[in-house]
Formats: structure tokens, C-alpha cells, sequence
């Protein structure tokens, strides 16, 4: 018999997917099924589980409303558990009272959950203060989704005009001009400050100000489209000092990055701190290595070595994976000593209680084998060296030169990802982006193979590549490019900082 399935009709946030409320989260890290709404953030989806069924509400039209009903009430006598994404909060101007009805007709148990609505958190990221002290004392909210002209009409326009304070209009865009015209006719100044912020909250927001006798001339000459926030009031005005989203460093620049699903958030958290509007196309999954024995016989004779070398965060998650299913005890690695090339690395093995006993300055093959050397004589030593299946012959070559037993074992494998699973891939397809960011060469490999990165850079000409090191840039090279920025430190702090010089020194 099923378990009894649930709806959760959860707030996804105005735009920017760190907007998202504890308990949302929570929620979509248990997921069996997610629906989201159009405007929702692809990047939520990287929360649910890898085995969640992932629904998006397409712009083009289907799923409709109707359909999207009958699925959370199938999903739920399913026994799933739905998490229904809405865009803001689901009880404003989102059709979730309307959900939340269909669903207690048909007695499925739900639960609503708050998000951060547009109305609030898109003239915070323009910097307009809603309310002020000596500015406004009253907030109204209208939905400028209906004709204001019409007969009958639910919005009343003169009692609006005459109402003091600050008003934001929500799903207006279409018929700005007309609801200007209609408060200006019924007796609101004409030189009322106005700002219309379209994407609020994301890299790709953009805010035009004016007033109510001109701003759907001026909006329309920037050729701004749904979704807007619309503030109508004297508020606007304190947006010339507090605008702090839009003079972050990377505002204004579509970022794809192309790590692993669950490896990509931290660089895309970092750049869309920095106000980078961020496309996660993974180009990479990990996988066991294809052939298991060698990696095998290694774990088997642990004790023979005296250092293990990892070069990459993955081999420390994949080698202690299976170091736990062989052994219960982690002294089973017995003296080895313990070498990690980059602290993201180190970070894996100290999590562990491990003491690294060697971190190399440069995370380059020469410089690796030189502070190993500089550690202690390697001749005579023997050395497991963990990392991908296919990796750069130089360093093993260069620790045997010195002398060193190397035995270089793969304990994974990197494989292509083309799953569209959040509908980016798509996105870059139509709409380009400013940079592409490699933390791999294995991931510009791949990413050249899925989307020909000679195609792509002729159709949007500035789009540009990063690079995070000399290795990358070694195989970016190969597939006959220049990288226009590369980290240092290699780093993904340091991919991030090497994306705001190159930015910073075009803007100069």
C-alpha cells in the first residue's frame, strides 16, 4: 500500500535562488516530485534529490493551470511528496489560494509555506525602502494585471491617486501607460518619482526611473518586459544612495558554470554574491573508475605506501567512499602520509579529522614533485597517487625522475552530463551568456562536445572563457582557444576574483 502523499505549496522567492526560506529547502531536499512555476529559478532544482521528477510550467503555455491542478492531486494519491514552487508567495497575485482550494476538494493534505514576495525583496534589491519615517507612512499593493480602463474594473484608480504613501503595482508591464494616465487623470502628480525593475532580485535585473508623466516612454524605449516590480512614490527617490545590488562587481554578467550537479553550487553561490546572474550547465558527472581492479589491489596494500597524493576533491570523496566499505577503522591507513593538492582537497581530508601533511603552493605537476622533494627525499618512497582516470602523465613521470615507486590509480572517472535537467542548456542555446567558467579539463572538454564552443562563440560574439588553472588551460588550448581569464590562486575564490579584474578592467 502507498504511504499518503502531500502537497507542500512552497514560496520559491522573487528571483534569486539564496531567497529561498529554510523550511523550502528543507522540503525540496525531500522531494519525490517538484512542479515549478515558469519564473522560479532553475537552480532550486539542484536542491531535490538526483531521482526527483522535475516539472517545469513552461512560458510557451502547458502544463496549464487546470492540468497542473490534476497533477499534484495524481502525484499526491500516488503517494509523493509534491513540492509546488511558486514564484514571491503563493498567496499573492499566485493562484495558490486557488491550489490550495482544488486541493481540499479533492482531500488531499497540504501545506502552504511563505515565500519572499517580489513586493518586498525587488525594490530592496533597487534600493527603495518601501516605507520611510518622513517619506511614507502607507504601502498599497494593486495587481496591474487588468485593463484600468475597463468598466467594473476590481482596482479602484481615483481612490488609489488619491491615497498617500508609497504603491507598487505587480504584473503591470503591459498597461503602464494606461494606469499612469488614469492616476494622473484622477489627481496624482505627473512628477511623482516612478521605478520599474525588471528580473528583480537576479544578475539580469534591470531598473528605469522616471515619473509618472514619462516612464512608459521610458521604459518602453529600454525595452523592458514582464516581469516588473512597479514603485510609484517619493521613496524612489533615496535609490540614488542605497542602490547596493546593482554596483556589485559582477552585476550584469551571465555566468554559466560547468561543474558536476552537486559540485556546482559554491561557485555559484560565490558569483551570484558578487551580483552575477549564474547558468548551471553541468558538463560532468563522476563515476566509478571503468576498470576497479588496480584500485582495488591499492586499498588492499595501504600499508606498503608512504604517501597517498590526492589531487582533487573527488578523489578524496570517491577513495574514502570505498576505503569505509573495505575497512571499519581509519586507522587502517596506518603511517602513510597524507599530500593535497589545493585546499578545497585538504578541506575533504581534514573533514575527516586527517592531518594533511603537505599542501602544495601551486597546484601545477613541477611544482607538486618539487614541494614533495623540498618535504623529504622521495627516492625510494612509494607513492599512491589517487586521482581521475584520464589525468596529465607529468606528474607521476616527474616523482619517478626522482627517484620515487609511483603507482598512479584512477578512483573515478569523469563522464559526460547532457541532461537538461533544469532547462539551461537550452537557455545558453538561445540567449548566450558573458562568460564560461572551467574547473576542469574535463568539463571544457565535454562542454566543447555538447554545445561546439567554436559555434557558440560565433553566434554570441563576446562570450569569453575563464579558466581556474594551468592544467585547464592546457585543454582549453587543445580545442584551439585562449582563455580570457585564469585563476590565481586556482581556486574557485580565485576563478571569481580573476572574472572581477577582467570585468572591472572592460569597465575602465
Amino acid at each position: 500500500m502507498n504511504r499518503a502523499g502531500m502537497v507542500y505549496l512552497v514560496g520559491a522567492g522573487p528571483g534569486d535562488a539564496q531567497l529561498l526560506t529554510l523550511r523550502g529547502a528543507e522540503l525540496l531536499r525531500r522531494a519525490d516530485v517538484v512542479i515549478a512555476d515558469s519564473l522560479v529559478n532553475p537552480a532550486l532544482a539542484r536542491l531535490a534529490p538526483v531521482h526527483a521528477e522535475i516539472v517545469r510550467r513552461s512560458p510557451d503555455g502547458p502544463p496549464s493551470q487546470a492540468e497542473i491542478n490534476q497533477l499534484l492531486v495524481a502525484r499526491a494519491q500516488a503517494g509523493k511528496r509534491v513540492v509546488r514552487l511558486k514564484g514571491g508567495d503563493p498567496y499573492l497575485f499566485g493562484r495558490g489560494g486557488e491550489e490550495a482550494e482544488y486541493l481540499a476538494a479533492a482531500g488531499i493534505p497540504f501545506e502552504v509555506v511563505p515565500g519572499v514576495s517580489a513586493l518586498t525583496a525587488v525594490p530592496a534589491s533597487a534600493g527603495i525602502p518601501l516605507t520611510h519615517r518622513t517619506l511614507a507612512s502607507t504601502l498599497t499593493v494593486v495587481t496591474g494585471h487588468e485593463d484600468p480602463a475597463k468598466p467594473g474594473r476590481g482596482v479602484d484608480w481615483s481612490l488609489l491617486a488619491r491615497t498617500p504613501g508609497t504603491k507598487v503595482v505587480l504584473m503591470g508591464t503591459e498597461r503602464l501607460e494606461g494606469i499612469a494616465a488614469i492616476l494622473i487623470a484622477a489627481g496624482q502628480s505627473a512628477a511623482t518619482p516612478v521605478v520599474v525593475t525588471q528580473s528583480g532580485t537576479t544578475g539580469q535585473q534591470r531598473s528605469i526611473e522616471g515619473t509618472l508623466g514619462d516612464i512608459a516612454k521610458r521604459v518602453k524605449a529600454a525595452g523592458l518586459v514582464a516581469p516588473t516590480v512597479i514603485v510609484i512614490g517619493e521613496v524612489v527617490g533615496l535609490r540614488g544612495k542605497l542602490n547596493w545590488s546593482e554596483t556589485r562587481p559582477l552585476f550584469g554578467q551571465r555566468i554559466v558554470v560547468t561543474r558536476a550537479r552537486d559540485q556546482a553550487g559554491a561557485l555559484s553561490d560565490l558569483l551570484r554574491e558578487r551580483g552575477a546572474g549564474v547558468i548551471e550547465v553541468p558538463c560532468i558527472k563522476i563515476a566509478p573508475p571503468s576498470e576497479r581492479t588496480p584500485f582495488v589491489e591499492a586499498l588492499a596494500g595501504l600499508g606498503s605506501y608512504d604517501w597517498l597524493i590526492f589531487t582533487s576533491a573527488n578523489g578524496v570523496t570517491l577513495f574514502f567512499d570505498y576505503f569505509f566499505k573495505a575497512f571499519d577503522d581509519v586507522r587502517a591507513l596506518g603511517a602513510v602520509r597524507l599530500a593535497a593538492v589545493g585546499p578545497a582537497t585538504a578541506a575533504k581530508l581534514q573533514a575527516l579529522h586527517l592531518k594533511v601533511d603537505l599542501v602544495p603552493g601551486e597546484y601545477v605537476a613541477p611544482k607538486i614533485a618539487k614541494a614533495l622533494a623540498a618535504y623529504e627525499s622521495v627516492e625510494n618512497l612509494r607513492i599512491l597517487l589517487l586521482r581521475a582516470e584520464v589525468a596529465n602523465p607529468e606528474l607521476p613521470r616527474l616523482l619517478e625522475d626522482l627517484g620515487a615507486i609511483v603507482d598512479d590509480v584512477a578512483c573515478y572517472r569523469t563522464v559526460a552530463d547532457t541532461e537538461d535537467w533544469n532547462g539551461a542548456a537550452a537557455r545558453l542555446r538561445a540567449e548566450g551568456a558573458d562568460w564560461v567558467t572551467f574547473a576542469s579539463g574535463s568539463a571544457a572538454r565535454h562542454f566543447n562536445e555538447r554545445f561546439d564552443l567554436k559555434r557558440l562563440k560565433a553566434r554570441y560574439a563576446g562570450l569569453r572563457l575563464a579558466s581556474i588553472g594551468p592544467e585547464t588551460t592546457k585543454v582549453i588550448k587543445k580545442l584551439g582557444f585562449e582563455p580570457d581569464a585564469e585563476a590565481r590562486p586556482h581556486t574557485m575564490e580565485g576563478l571569481v576574483a580573476a572574472l572581477e579584474r577582467a570585468i572591472a578592467k572592460d569597465r575602465r
